[in-house]
């Protein structure tokens, strides 16, 4: 680690997030071989934990655990796990034999220096060298800098890093702050960066710092993932970095090694794991917050973009940079429950549907598939059609029903004279005030919680109607899931709703949301399926021409 360019693959330890550091025995072994054989100069193997180690993952409770997949340590590599300041018991720590672990890095968050570096010395005097990581950086004052930099002299750490842990950073933002440290701190000490891709901007904040620091005199160290894979919006690749700085910088890492190393370990991970941008982390990093907060509201409430920049803007910039699960339900509720007058409305809906069959139109396949049989059931029972979260073509609506913001959009845009002839039935998660011919109704009528995807269109439609007190209902397009999106629809590019999911344990999910509801209405209420169902319950009727 003697050129003044260093690179840091911290792979096993920021992808830790996305695997719960359960990458398996061979994952291991064979990324630190193939990034020591690429030469890369610093590999962080995974972090330092109060907890015993399981054998194939990168969480290590005593630094020797680590030598069991390292298969013939390069004296040319640093070795190096992380510590959180406040979450591992250095009294564990074992004092360093140089077979495994050879440098610790202490993440600290923004006013925690000093308790960092009480950490730091306890870790020095085992033996080992020692690394701080000053998570979001960006929080930092002009004043908090000095001090930062007044109390690493003190100790002098081998690096100190710079983290833009919410990837909110600006090119003039990385450029005040290292600016300010170069100045202060001691030549010895090398700067480092750690970037995280929340805005696209990662791979080239990672070249600003480089180039800033070309042709001065203090040794830098670059952090990279293969793939970027990391937490959130991931981080600066590694195969990008390596790319840049052989090119720009005649360094002499081995790309071909490192597309081996993705080729072989990683394809796999990213078939099976999702990181990297996404427009919810650039809400993470345009708002500073922490990414928890929007892997909650995605996992739990599969929250559309706007919703969840709605939610985030309405926390304090305190409450951004932690995760607190119940503020978040709370909030998240009070964006969902806002309550509108909806009387006149449920007059209106009451009125158009007393006494009727009610068919409802989903946007399955068989909607279109089976459009004859749908046409000649309307032509005989003359039903009050709904139109459920989408428009089919070539049907005569007396409703639509719409649940949400992405489909409203798209229904108004991609059939928009059908969507203006055509009355509303909208939710008020959606919006608050209606438009001509839009019929607002409470959001909580239509819904009961208790699972992921409690929010089904077809299945909310329904719960509104049980409490209208509808007793016939037709349902036509309630397919289910097929294994690709865009064949499970009859419009194949309508937006999904859903991301990335198993859409088996989707269509297992619906399936117990629908019979939970036929459940509470089995008594008073007939369900007829005109066409075939994966969520037809016992008590359903399937329908039968003649």
């Amino acid at each position: 680690m003697s050129q003044k360019f260093s690179l840091l693959d911290c792979t096993l330890r920021d992808g830790a997030y996305i695997v719960n550091a359960d990458f398996g025995e061979n994952v291991i072994k064979g990324i630190i071989h193939k990034l020591q054989q690429a030469k890369v100069d610093i590999i962080e193997c995974g972090w330092l934990k109060n907890t015993s180690h399981q054998k194939g993952t990168t969480f290590y409770h005593v630094p020797s655990e680590l030598e069991q997949y390292i298969i013939e340590k390069d004296e040319s590599c640093l070795y190096c796990v992380m510590v959180d300041w406040d979450r591992y018991d250095t009294s564990f720590l074992t004092y360093c034999d140089g077979k495994s672990v050879d440098a610790v890095r202490v993440v600290f968050p923004h006013g925690k220096c000093m308790e960092a570096i009480q950490i730091g010395k306890q870790i020095r005097k085992k033996g080992y060298q020692v690394f701080f990581q000053a998570a979001n950086t960006l929080a930092y004052s002009e004043e908090e800098l000095i001090e930062l930099a007044v109390l690493m002299n003190e100790f002098e750490p081998m690096g100190l890093s710079v983290v833009d842990t919410f990837g909110a950073m600006y090119e003039e933002d990385l450029e005040r702050i290292v600016k300010t440290l170069d100045v202060l701190l001691k030549e010895k000490i090398r700067l480092g960066f750690h970037s995280h891709n929340n805005q696209q901007l990662s791979f080239a904040l990672t070249m600003f710092f480089v180039k800033y620091f070309a042709n001065m005199n203090r040794k830098i160290i670059v952090d990279a993932s293969l793939c970027g894979m990391g937490r959130g919006a991931g981080n600066a690749t590694t195969e990008l970095v390596i790319s840049f700085l052989n090119k720009s910088y005649c360094s002499n890492y081995n790309l071909d090694i490192i597309m081996d190393a993705i080729d072989i370990y990683m394809t796999g991970l990213q078939e099976k794991y999702q990181w990297g941008y996404s427009t919810e982390y650039f809400i993470a990093g345009l708002y500073c917050c922490h990414v928890n907060n929007i892997a909650y509201l995605r996992k739990n409430h599969r929250t559309t973009a706007k919703e969840m920049k709605n939610i985030i803007d309405s926390l304090s910039e305190e409450e951004r940079k932690r995760y607190d699960y119940d503020l978040l339900e709370q909030k998240y509720t009070e964006n969902q429950n806002r309550l509108v007058d909806d009387e006149d409305a449920i007059k209106k809906i009451k009125a158009k549907i007393k006494d009727k069959t009610i068919l409802l139109i989903a946007p399955g396949k068989s909607s279109i598939s089976e459009k004859d049989k749908i046409m000649r059931f309307i032509e005989k029972k003359d039903p009050v059609v709904i139109a459920v979260n989408a428009l089919v073509p070539d049907y005569k609506y007396d409703f639509l029903f719409l649940t949400n913001k992405i489909r409203y959009d798209y229904a108004k845009d991609a059939y928009m004279k059908q969507f203006n002839k055509t009355q509303k039935i909208i939710l008020s998660n959606i919006k608050i005030s209606p438009e001509a011919g839009e019929l607002l109704v409470n959001y909580n009528r239509a819904i009961k919680r208790g699972w992921e995807h409690f929010d089904n269109a077809v299945i909310c439609c329904l719960r509104l109607l049980n409490n209208l007190k509808v007793n016939s209902i037709a349902i036509a397009g309630f397919d289910g899931f097929k294994t690709k999106y865009n064949e499970s629809y009859a419009d194949s590019a309508l937006p999904t709703i859903n991301g990335n999911v198993n859409w088996e344990q989707l269509n297992q999910e619906i399936k117990e949301i629908y019979w939970n509801y036929r459940q509470s209405t089995s008594d008073n209420i007939n369900v007829l399926f005109l066409t075939e169902s994966y969520f037809i319950a016992k008590n359903d009727f399937i329908y039968q021409e003649g």
